[in-house]
């Protein structure tokens, strides 16, 4: 039999992790605990879920595949590349003016730090490819 959830006086509706649990001591400690809120319509009013997962509900079981571990190098690597060039006073300026000339293409960036990601991958890529 399924309860109705019923959050605090002021809380509609919850979405996401309510609570996850702590290690402390080389285990864990509590349960996670997860809100939802079904957007699909629906006769049914009962649109909020409360689910309780283990602790170890999101352990990775699997090693890493090579895919993988090239994927969160090329992300460390543009995000410090994004970092540093954001940074750079002597490119600013032109920067911006490059943002700016693509900004309202069609496939251009709406935002500058969108568009340092777009170039500084584009730049790790070339370093790796050329």
């Amino acid at each position: 039999m399924a309860n109705k959830v019923v959050y605090a006086t002021g809380i509609d509706y919850v979405s996401g992790s309510l609570s996850k649990p702590t290690k402390k001591n080389g285990h864990s400690h509590g349960t996670y605990l997860i809100g939802k809120h079904r957007v699909a319509a629906t006769q049914n009013p009962n649109c909020k879920h409360l689910y309780i997962q283990n602790p170890e509900a999101y352990t990775r079981t699997t090693p890493l595949k090579q895919e993988e571990i090239e994927a969160r190098s090329r992300f460390a690597a543009v995000r410090a590349m994004v970092k540093t060039r954001s940074k750079d006073l002597t490119k600013i300026t032109a920067d911006q003016a490059a943002f700016e000339a693509q900004k309202n293409s069609a496939y251009g960036k709406k935002t500058m730090l969108a568009w340092y990601w777009k170039v500084c991958g584009e730049e790790y890529d070339e370093s790796l490819n050329g």
